[in-house]
């Protein structure tokens, strides 16, 4: 069965499909001994190399697939190289040999909160892609007079710059005084949208969190600048409301995986074991020491669907 070669260098972890579509426009990849061009489809025993590495392919079933959940701070871009030397959210994520993390979505430099990373390309783009309807949910604190009208305004969609945008729900969160406090949520990720929308009823955003991808919850042990791995069964949850196959390996934690390849015969030494060693926990970073966060009031019983 052939795929969409972009859709294979994707899943491989190569990058995004969006990048693998750009590297195929630059002739960076071949296949054959050819060079490619977009729209190529290829086959599993066909020879794929991308700046003149060979790709190990394999079916989506058979993926390595790892998931992380990342507790983005402030100040940090969604990039892997900053001009401005600015930290990335890449910057503090545990090291990989053979692939690399793949950020589903992004978070401007100011939100905070939820991020998720894979190192399967596909499942990132199915999870961004607008037509698997995944929601996220934000907690925002506003500046200003929020009255019924403007709730009901951002209920039944405001124009945008880029187009009609509008929250699937909003819930009071509670606050006192000109800050007040909500959870919404909305089915896209375009840039700034969450902000952009309280903006267009005349109040200000000054702290935006994102809590929510989906099915995933931020958990309380992903402290501020620190990363939580999935476990395989969520893994799997998650590639299914995607309509992607996960083959479960029975290993539920990091140190059994990294058991594995050690009794396969990879050695890990030097750097790499020092960084192996790290993976082992989740306080292996420090945070940076911050006043006390305020805890809104969470309602009991939300449905945002």
């Amino acid at each position: 069965m052939d795929e969409k070669l972009q859709k294979v260098l994707a899943r491989a972890g190569t990058g995004s499909r969006r990048e693998m579509e750009n590297r195929i426009r630059e002739g960076r990849v071949t296949v054959n001994g050819t060079v490619a061009k977009l729209g190529d489809r290829v086959r599993p025993t066909d020879t794929i190399e991308l700046n003149g590495f060979e790709v190990k392919t394999s079916a989506s079933s058979d993926v390595d697939r790892r998931v992380i959940i990342y507790n983005k701070p402030e100040g940090e871009v969604c990039t892997r190289k900053d001009p401005e030397g600015r930290p990335t959210v890449f910057d503090r994520l545990p090291k990989l040999r053979g692939s690399r993390w793949i950020a589903v979505g992004r978070l401007d430099i100011n939100t905070s909160g939820l991020l998720l990373f894979t190192t399967d390309g596909e499942l990132a783009n199915r999870l961004m892609h607008p037509s698997t309807e995944v929601d996220r949910e934000y907690l925002v604190r506003v500046m200003g007079t929020v009255t019924e009208e403007h709730i009901s305004n951002l209920k039944k969609g405001v124009l945008l710059e880029d187009g009609i945008a509008q929250f699937t729900d909003v819930v009071d969160g509670g606050g006192e005084g000109i800050n007040h406090w909500f959870y919404v949520c909305l089915m896209e990720g375009r840039n700034r949208e969450v902000r952009r929308l309280w903006e267009s009823q005349g109040v200000k955003v000054n702290r935006l969190k994102r809590v929510r991808f989906g099915p995933v919850f931020l958990p309380s042990k992903a402290k501020v600048g620190r990363w939580v791995e999935m476990d395989e069964t969520d893994v799997s949850a998650l590639c299914e409301i995607v309509g992607l196959e996960h083959k479960l390996t029975g290993l539920k934690s990091q140190q059994e995986k990294h058991d594995r390849r050690r009794q396969s015969g990879s050695r890990v030494t030097g750097s790499v074991a020092k960084a192996k060693a790290r993976e082992k926990g989740f306080d292996w970073q420090a945070s940076e020491k911050k006043q006390p966060e305020f805890k809104p009031r969470r309602p009991g019983q939300r449905s945002f669907r």
